[in-house]
């Protein structure tokens, strides 16, 4: 029991903050306009400095795991060829099918995985969660691009070359590439640069985790459909439980095993719905996902942690 407090204690301020942009959003203390300009603020601007900040303290031929990548993105793989093959199997709808693929595979891994991470490992641990998400983020957009392209056999072709260039200049993914060099050679940036990088930083995970509070709408869970409670036991139950009893089984251990976890088990990506309504898709369905994904999180993450820290896992 002391140990589940504890765990809990890790995991709530994450969610609280959630709670806390919800009830902000309740009496209109932020509205829509606050919610679009803070996730561009966070998007474009804060996550790119913690990353690239977080990365060149570190050395990074100590934080590059290459079995860890590897093994993140080939569950990344197995989660969406899961997904794929229930959709067709139990929908007929293309718009839901899509949707659905997508809500039960994509994680908000960059905003709440980064947060749960720092608050259970430690900031340190940042470095190699970062580098990870280097990798799967990329991957998180091309699978959800097809996803949401094939089953609704739109018109408007998949245009590969437009694809890569869109997540190359994805400000992510240019902060790690940037970040890099600095690592390897071990350049340092002191004073002015590195203190605006720290606010900079800072402003990240309160503002997107608000964000995320703000867009929820309890109201919706009681006009849910099945398929949305599906899609979000795929994402916060069984993929995590599969990807990280594997990984336990490969020989994954303590901080590999944690980011491993928190990667498969956070909720379904806010981006998920934003992409269903631009590619026309049933928009509506994934915002059910969202919303039942990141409330059922708070108890399955909760548990998870503790299992893995009761069985000496983490």
């Amino acid at each position: 029991m002391q140990d589940l407090i504890l765990i809990f204690g890790l995991v709530a301020p994450v969610f609280i903050i959630i709670i806390l942009g919800y009830i902000l959003k309740r009496f209109n203390l932020v509205n829509e306009n606050f919610v679009s300009i803070s996730s561009k603020i966070v998007f474009n601007i804060s996550l790119p400095a913690l990353l690239f900040s977080e990365i060149i303290r570190m050395d990074a031929s100590q934080i590059l795991d290459f079995n860890l990548v590897i093994y993140c993105c080939i569950g990344t793989f197995f989660c969406f060829g899961a997904s794929w093959l229930l959709s067709y199997r139990y929908m007929n709808k293309p718009r839901d099918r899509a949707v659905f693929i997508q809500g039960s595979f994509r994680s908000n891994s960059a905003i709440m995985g980064l947060a749960l991470v720092a608050n259970i490992f430690g900031e340190n641990s940042l470095g190699k969660a970062a580098l990870v998400l280097a990798f799967t983020i990329p991957l998180f957009n091309i699978l959800s691009i097809i996803a949401l392209t094939i089953p609704f056999r739109q018109e408007k072709k998949l245009n590969i070359f437009q694809t890569l260039f869109e997540i190359t200049k994805n400000p992510l993914t240019m902060a790690v590439l940037l970040a890099l060099p600095f690592s390897i050679f071990r350049i340092n940036l002191d004073g002015i640069f590195s203190k605006t990088l720290s606010y900079l930083s800072a402003l990240t995970m309160p503002l997107a985790l608000l964000g995320i509070g703000a867009t929820m709408n309890m109201k919706d869970i009681k006009n849910a459909p099945p398929i949305s409670y599906y899609a979000s036991i795929l994402k916060i139950v069984l993929f995590p439980f599969v990807t990280t009893y594997i990984a336990y089984l490969i020989g994954f251990k303590d901080l590999e095993m944690g980011i491993i976890f928190i990667l498969f088990s956070t909720p379904t990506a806010i981006a998920s719905f934003v992409m269903s309504e631009a590619m026309e898709c049933n928009s509506k369905l994934a915002a059910h996902i969202i919303l039942l994904s990141t409330v059922g999180s708070i108890l399955t993450i909760t548990l998870g942690l503790y299992l893995l820290r009761t069985f000496y896992i983490i």
